[in-house]
Order: structure tokens, then sequence, then C-alpha cells
């Protein structure tokens, strides 16, 4: 596959360097950032300026700029690799770029919204964001669709029809500049970004008539008190498949895996599990397999502690412990009665909450889809369940894949369950029959027929994806394009996501560091206000340099060492486009929270640090740049949502 890695960018760096030592250039104007480079790809640093021979440097390693000199008319660049004088050689200077922000970002799918139009220059988009969608704007657009650009056109290039996937197909797009801008009544970013090929040489083209595409669909089922009727309908409804598959000749092109999950089993040990894995994937390419290990599982015969059950457990289990590799589709069904045991909920064992669940699902590249029993027995919890499931289920670019059954009716369940599983075998499995779109139950159901278009939307986005990663899909070739945050049809919608590039060792570096900080503040030594100051020094440094994880708060590296008190966290915020909750918090905001939310703020945090040890261990997620094993310098890109 040819990949196209958008490349890099200047990562900033804080902390005066000890007397005596040489030090890095400052970014001019600021007093504590250093400038910083990453090597693009055939890089390679020599002994002196103008030397040919040297050695080649990993694609995207990050310098520090040490001196810039012209030699044979070009500029050379002294690099080091820290900021205490240890040097590492020359490179010139058009082999690296500038990185001005600490931030990247990842094209959202375009199915459900424009692609994203690409201009030569900063004048020519901010015009285009004054006057909208208009008729210009839909021939620029045309033209770019078609690929007749003419050579005098603002725009230079648009993103792929096909989605490509970050986790997947890895790329970064560094954002080099930013300006605000308007559109309509919605406010919007106009980001100048940069990207160069990490691969010159396109592949041979693939065979579009070989379709080796598959799909994992995992069931992830309450196991609790009288779920007997429902696990005996599940069964049922897999059966289905699996004969539709057979008749079709197309067993092994999508598997099927189940969990089930009842609640804190140290709680209440009568409930002998917390979550289980009673299929796996591979188990799953086999019927009778299938079918054997099923009829063992049932319903527990004690009751839970209260009306909530640890699904998350189940759901962790299911995408951290199946053998997703090798499904280009990726699908979880949670199947239950009652709402989901939050993070911060003593009785939970994951410490994960809502948003970290659902991140974890998608930083593996899979849909969760919730069929939500409201069971006249779990009446008082259906309310809260129903708006925590739908923020799990959400899926970017397609919406929420809840589905509420009123009263638990086994029949209607079990016809939405048939119709899910049945319409995504169908979008897999050639020559497998589609549910029928008119039947009583879809006509006769708008909620189903609504989830149904859903499904549709989302089997033919993973689709194209596949089919674009096997037609060697790649970003366009870009260099210092200026491009729009937000779709300008629909200002509302966002067409990127913002993300930081972190290695390994810096993932732990932030789990250890934020654990210490909270740790501390619920100890009592931090006041409010050095407890902000910790937080938004560790934010800003995230945001700018992740090398100086643990150095840079007081609580680690001694009173008065922080960003914040050594006056610099201005030149940190200042010039980043994206800033997170905790950046944005005052004082005085803080001291006007009511106890209540103040324990959410620190609960929140709490998730987080919960969400980063599960994404460190999950080592598939993981990506080298050298191509060797994984590492602590292998990196991950993480949304920027996912910040303190």
């Amino acid at each position: 596959m040819n990949r196209l890695f958008p490349a890099l960018c200047l990562m900033l760096m804080f902390a005066p360097a000890l007397a005596g030592d040489r030090q890095p250039l400052l970014i001019p104007g600021k007093t504590a950032l250093y400038q910083r480079v990453l090597s693009i790809p055939e890089a390679r640093l020599v002994d002196q300026p103008g030397d040919s021979q040297g050695m080649p440097v990993t694609p995207f390693s990050a310098f520090y700029v040490y001196e810039r000199r012209q030699q044979g008319g070009q500029e050379w660049l002294l690099l080091g690799t820290d900021r205490h004088g240890g040097l590492s050689g020359w490179l010139p200077a058009r082999d690296s770029i500038a990185w001005n922000q600490g931030l990247t970002v990842e094209f959202r799918d375009p199915a459900n919204h424009d692609r994203v139009l690409m201009f030569r220059d900063r004048a020519s988009l901010e015009a285009l964001a004054k006057t909208g969608a208009d008729e210009n704007y839909r021939k620029l657009y045309e033209q770019a669709v078609k690929g007749e650009l003419p050579a005098d056109s603002p725009v230079i290039a648009i993103q792929p029809a096909g989605h490509i996937d970050i986790r997947k197909d890895f790329y970064l797009v560094p954002i080099l500049d930013f300006a605000d801008t308007w559109l309509g009544s919605e406010q919007a970013r106009m980001l100048k970004i940069a990207s160069v090929p990490l691969e010159t040489r396109r592949p041979e083209p693939v065979d579009a008539g070989a379709d080796d595409y598959t799909a994992g669909l995992v069931f992830v089922i309450d196991a609790s008190l009288s779920m007997d009727e429902y696990i005996a309908r599940t069964r049922e409804a897999v059966m289905k498949i699996y004969d539709q598959l057979g008749d079709a000749g197309q067993l092994g092109k999508v598997n099927f895996g189940l969990v089930a999950f009842r609640d804190n089993a140290g709680a209440v040990p009568g409930l002998d599990y917390t979550a289980k894995t009673w299929v796996t994937l591979e188990e799953g390419r086999n019927p009778g397999a299938f079918l054997e290990k099923v009829n063992q599982l049932s319903a527990a015969r004690v009751s839970s502690r209260d009306f909530r059950e640890d699904a998350y457990a189940g759901l962790r289990q299911a995408i951290e412990g199946m053998k997703w590799q090798g499904h280009d589709a990726r699908y979880i069904v949670l199947i239950t009665d009652a709402g989901a045991r939050e993070g911060d909920d003593p009785l939970s064992t994951t410490g994960l909450g809502t948003e970290a669940i659902r991140q974890l699902a998608q930083d593996n590249g899979i849909a969760i889809f919730v069929l939500h029993l409201k069971t006249p027995a779990k009446m008082a919890d259906h309310a809260a369940a129903e708006a925590q499931y739908q923020e799990l289920s959400d899926f970017p670019g397609i919406g929420s894949l809840y589905y509420g059954v009123p009263t638990g009716d086994v029949a209607e369940f079990g016809a939405v369950l048939d119709s899910l599983a049945g319409q995504i075998s169908a979008q897999v499995a050639q020559g497998v029959k589609k549910p029928e779109a008119e039947s009583p139950v879809v006509k006769n159901n708008p909620r189903l027929a609504e989830l149904r278009g859903k499904v549709e939307k989302l089997g033919y986005a993973l689709r194209m994806q596949y089919l674009q990663q096997r037609k060697g899909g790649s970003l366009p070739r870009v260099f210092d394009a200026w491009m729009l945050d937000r779709d300008i049809r629909d200002p509302a919608r966002s067409v990127v996501e913002v993300r930081v590039l972190l290695t390994r060792d810096q993932l732990s570096d932030l789990h250890d560091v934020l654990q210490q900080v909270l740790r501390t503040a619920e100890e009592g030594l931090l006041s409010p206000q050095t407890f902000l100051d910790e937080l938004k020094s560790l934010a800003a440094t995230i945001s700018r340099n992740p090398e100086e994880l643990g150095r840079t708060t007081a609580t680690t590296a001694g009173e008065g060492n922080s960003l914040v008190d050594m006056g610099f966290i201005g030149d940190y915020i200042e010039g980043l486009p994206y800033t997170g909750e905790v950046m944005s918090l005052s004082l005085e905001d803080w001291q006007s929270w009511p106890v209540r939310r103040q324990v959410e703020f620190l609960r929140r945090l709490e998730e987080k640090i919960t969400y980063y040890r599960a994404l460190h261990d999950n080592t598939d997620l993981w990506i080298s740049l050298d191509k060797g094993p994984v590492s602590g310098d292998s990196v991950f890109p993480l949304p920027l949502d996912m910040l303190p």
C-alpha cells in the first residue's frame, strides 16, 4: 500500500538549560520554547555541512535546533536529541519540517459531509469562508472531485473519497499555523497544514475482483438474573446467520464471538464471574463450536447488588480480549436491561466510564451497538441508562447506534437482532440474503428503520475504507495548504479530529504524573490555585512537548518548578489553536462550582488515568515508526479530548 505520511512538525520545549551548557535556539519572540524539527523520510545526519555520506534517520525523529548555517547554497541545521548540548549531527533544512504546534489532525470519514478542500493560501480560504457554500464553492468542489482543477485554481488538493483510518494506515497532518474565522454564526478555524510522502513508490494495483473483506461481530450480553430468554434468542439469531452464510458458501466471512457479564463478583460471590469470554472470534468461525459454547451459558441464579451491572467489564473484555486482527469491519452488540457502572462507581471493576470505553473501542476500530431492554423490573434505571448508552454507541459521522426495546419485548428484540446481524452479514458476505426492508417489523417500526439506515451508512463507510486501502489510497501530497476544520455546508459539523502524538513512554509518564497530582490534591496538600496551576502546567506541556512530562510540575520537580510558577505558561498556551477542559478553567470557575461538580471533574481525570493504562497495555494499537517491535518509542495519536 502506498502510504503518504503527512510530515511533521516543531515540538516545543520548556525549561532553562544548566549554566554553561550549549542551548538550542529559541523560537523567535519566545523566552522558554526552543526550536525543534522532525526528519522526513530518507533524511541522513552528517558530521559537517556539505558532507554527502551520513547515517539514515528514522522518519519523524524529533531534534532540537542548535545552529543554522548556510553552506553550498542551502541551509543546514545542527541538531541534538536533547536540550542539554547532546549533539547528533547536521541535516539539510530541506530534509526537515518545523512544527509550530504539538497537534495533528485526523480527517473524519467524508461519507456524510463534503470532502475537505485544501487551498493554496489563507486569503483564498478566508474569502470562501465569508461567502459560504455559494456557486463558486460548488464549482471548485466539483472540479476537485473530478480531478479537473485548473492551474490557477486556489484549490490544490482534496481529501480522498475513501476514509483513511489513522489506526490502520498511520499518518500525521501537522498544524503549522491557524486563524479563527466564522462560517455564518459558527466559529471555525483555518488550519495551515503540511504533508510529505513516506513512500514515493506506488505499489502495483490490486485485483479489484479479489474480495477478502471480513467482519467480526461480538455479542456482549448481560447474563444476570432473568436474562435466559434473551440469551436463547441471541443464540437463535446467530444460528440463522450461520445457515445463511453456509447456504451462500461464505462461512468465515463473518465471525461471531460472545462475552457475558454480570456484576462485581467480588461483591456478590454467587455471581461466579464479572465478565467471561464464552466464544472467541476464532472459535466463532465454526457454527458447531459456537453452539456448543453458547449452550453452556445461562443467566445468574442470584441477584446483583442493585439495578446496575458492570457492563463495561464485558465491553473491555470484548475490546481487549478478542483477537480482532484480520477483521476489516468490527462490531460489538451490547445486550442488557440495566445501566452500566461508571468508572467512579465503587463496584466498577474497570474504573472506566462511558467516554473512555467508547474511545477505547474507537481506538480499536470497533463500532458499538446497544440493544437496551427496557424491562419493567429495571424501570427506575431506564432513563439514565438510555442517555448513557446513546453516548456510548455514538459513532463518528454516523450517530448513535442505540435501540431501546420497550418492556423488553422478546419478539421485538429478536426481530431487531435478526435485522441487525443479517444486515451486517449481507454487507460483508456475497450471496447472503439481505433482510427484507419492507417486512412488517420494519415497515411499522420507524425506529428500526432509522437504525437500519445507520447500519447501511456504517457498512458502506467501512467497505469504502477497505477498498480505498486495497487500491493504495492515500492522503494528497500537500505542502503548506490551508483548510477549514468544519464543513462549509454544515458549519456545526467538524471534519477533522485533533490529536496529539505521544510515545508509549510519554503516555506512561502522563499516567504516573497525573495520578500523583490527583493523589496530592486528594490528600489536601495542594490549594485550589496550586492544583489548577499544576493541571494547566501538565496540559500545556503535553500539547507542546510530551518529553517534559514528569519534569514540569511542582509535585514531581519540586516546589516552584512548574510552568505556571516560572511564568512560562503564557508561552506554552500562546499560539495553540485548541485547548482542553483544563486550560480554559479559571480559579473563579473552580471556586464557584459546587462540591459535587468539583468531584465530578476529579472523577473525569481519574477515569482518564485508567484509560491511559488500558491504552498503554494494548500493544496492537501502537505504531513503531522504525517498523520494529512495539517499544517505549512507539507512537499513538491520542485524541485531544482524552488529554487532561
